[in-house]
This record gives C-alpha cells, structure tokens and sequence, in this order.
C-alpha cells in the first residue's frame, strides 16, 4: 500500500491550513473559553466541501475517499480539535449513516443539505445508563400505526442543542436484545424534540455536546431507516467508520503538540544550548515522532480497507485505540518539554493536552477497543460479560 498523499489531499491540507489562519485561530481560544460553537465556520467548512468528504457529488458531497477525508480531519485538528472533532461527527456519524443506510428518498432529502453545511447533523446512541452497553438503552420508539412515538433521551451527544437532524437509535423490542432496536432519523422542528443540558467539559469546549430529549415525539414511518431491529448492527458498522475518523482526530492533535513542541525545544535555551540538544528532550521528541507514524500506518491501512470496501472492525480499532493513546502520551509529553509555560494558555499545548483525553472515551473506550480487537485475535463473537 502506498500511504504518501495524493494530489488531492495535497490540495486539502493547503486548503485547511489557509482557512484555519483565516478562520480558526483568531478567535480559537475565545471560543473555548466561552464553549461557543462557531456555527458559521461550519457553513464556511461546507462551501469547501468538507461537510460531505465521502459523500458522493450526486447528493452534493465532494465524493472523495476515505483516505482524503482523514487528511481532512489531521489538517484540521492539528488547528482545533474541536473544530475536527466536530466536522467528523457530522460527517462519520448523522451523514455517514443517512449515506449507508438510508433509501434513496431519506439521501435525497437529507444529504444534500448535510453535505453543503446549510444543515448541521447529530447521530444518538449513548444515554446517561447506557454508555458501552448499548443494547440496555430506555429510550423507545412505540408505534401507533403509521408513525413512531419516541420517548426517553440522549446524552454526550454533539450538536444536541443545534443540529437540524438527528439520527437517533431507539428500543423497537425487549431490552437487552441487539435486535430490539431501530435507527430513525428526525427533523429539529419535530413536535416532542427538545436540547436538554449543555455539558460544561474539560476539553474539546467549542464542540457542542448536550442532551437530546424525545418527549412524545411523533414521527412517520418513512422516517426509519431500513428495517425495524437493525438499529444496532447499523450503529456497530457506522462506530466502525467513526473510530477511523477519531484515529484522524488523535492523529492532529498529536501532530499539533508534537509541532508546538518541536519549535519551542528548538528556541529555548538553557545552560547556553536549545533545550532540543539535551537527550532527556530528544528522546521525548524522537518518541513521539515515531508513535505518530505507526498510528499514521495504522489509519490510513483502515482508512484504504474502507476504501476499498473492505472487512475493517479489526484495523478500525487497531487505529482508534492506538492513535487515541498516542495523543494523550504527546500532549502530556508536549507540556512537559515546554514546562511552566507549557501549563498556560499562552502557548497551544495546554489545549491539545485537555482535548486528547476524549480521544480514548468518545465512539468507544479503549477499553472498548481492546474487547473488539481481542474477539477478532481470538476468533470469537463475543467475549465473557465483565465481572
């Protein structure tokens, strides 16, 4: 395989680099502080095309691959994480699911709109009982005839409180049964849907992140996605492309420290020499470069089998779990190099070390990840429930 980038993604990463110093960087730390979710460089985003990278030009996507899409997500949260982490749960998650699973009437009406950032998407599985253990979940989809009745809600959701659609996973049968459950896709405007809380959180501030809430919330039957009881399986097999799109996102962030880390150690003198000559600096340095090309391999070996339409659950969580460590171990390692500054928010470590934590906890834990990889070492469906 031939990892080295295309004359597109070539294309992609000046593009980014030109609109983050336009658009991001002015007003990044701002945004943090305050939580604010800049909703117009979003729409700026999807005037790029970067709102609907693997979503084919019929539907209005830009109709690229995977492996420019996680070029994409890298050049962005190398910038912000939280601009790339939000670009890629509106891509991988609300879109990639309508794009995956549903009927050609659902694409038209919706992706056309996501893909073109004119409509910002949320995908729900997770609520505050069920986090990993998905198939318990409460909230329920009754029907009544010709429509759906939904009620219960959803936590740690992104865009809970703005996004025009939401792709929601809800309890069709017995709980507990992985066949019990149906995707469904539902207007802001629906009657019965409401934003709860907004979490106040440790990173990633500038992504949107709340609760969604359905209160009787009633919509038609046109509005499931594929069969009743596939809920589940569709949601496993979007968390399988999901996990590559975090890979991405650890992946930026690692690059981004690393960088940051790079410049200072080569500018900051002590006992008359750049810190960077020291070996307890370039060990650090010669680390972190090296975790971040295997965990560069590893992503892009996922992102070619998706590519390619191949089986990729196994390299999916090879990538996830892997980047995901590694970009907590280089923005730990980030602050340590540059020291008392690297603890303030007048340098960027301080942000990407805040932001790398959810990397190991969003679209499955790593631990998560380990399960996933050691059913397909050891050939089993599943493994023993956890004691």
């Amino acid at each position: 395989m031939d990892f080295s980038l295309n004359e597109n993604q070539r294309q992609i990463a000046d593009m980014i680099k030109k609109f983050g110093k336009e658009h991001i960087l002015p007003k990044m730390m701002e945004w943090d502080e305050s939580q604010y979710f800049p909703i117009d460089v979003f729409k700026k985003l999807g005037e790029l095309g970067l709102m609907g990278v693997v979503v084919p030009t019929k539907y209005g996507g830009s109709g690229f691959s995977y492996t420019e899409y996680v070029t994409a997500i890298v050049e962005l949260s190398k910038i912000c994480s939280s601009i790339g982490l939000s670009m890629a749960a509106h891509n991988s998650l609300c879109t990639g699911h309508i794009l995956a699973f549903g009927t050609e009437e659902q694409k038209m009406k919706y992706l056309p709109k996501l893909a073109t950032g004119q409509w910002i998407g949320a995908w729900g599985l997770t609520e505050t009982v069920t986090g990993s253990d998905a198939a318990n979940m409460i909230t329920t989809a009754k029907k009544d005839g010709d429509y759906y009745v939904l009620n219960g809600a959803k936590n740690f959701i992104t865009h809970a409180l703005t996004g025009n659609v939401v792709v929601v996973i809800a309890r069709t049968g017995e709980k507990g049964d992985t066949h019990g459950m149906s995707a469904f896709i539902v207007d802001r405007a629906t009657p019965g849907l409401k934003a709860g809380k907004k979490e106040n959180k440790l990173g990633m501030r500038a992504s949107e992140t709340g609760e969604v809430i359905f209160d009787n919330c009633r919509i038609h039957k046109d509005q499931l996605m594929g069969n009743e009881g596939e809920g589940f399986m569709q949601a496993m097999k979007v968390l399988d492309s999901g996990r590559i799109s975090i890979a991405a996102l650890s992946i930026g962030i690692a690059k981004g420290a690393f960088d940051a880390a790079l410049k200072y150690s080569q500018e900051r003198e002590q006992f008359g020499q750049a810190i960077a000559k020291f070996q307890g600096i370039a060990f650090k340095l010669a680390d972190m470069a090296t975790e971040i090309e295997a965990a560069e391999l590893l992503t892009f070996m996922a992102a070619e089998r998706k590519k390619e339409g191949l089986k990729m659950t196994k390299e999916g969580a090879f990538a996830k779990y892997y980047a995901s460590e590694v970009a907590v171990r280089c923005a730990n390692e980030a602050v340590q190099i540059l020291g008392g500054y690297g603890y303030t928010k007048d340098f960027p470590v301080e942000k990407f070390y805040r932001d790398a934590k959810l990397c190991t906890i969003g679209e499955g834990t790593s631990e998560i990840q380990k399960i996933v990889i050691a059913r397909k070492v050891l050939g089993q469906k599943r493994l023993s429930k956890p004691h």
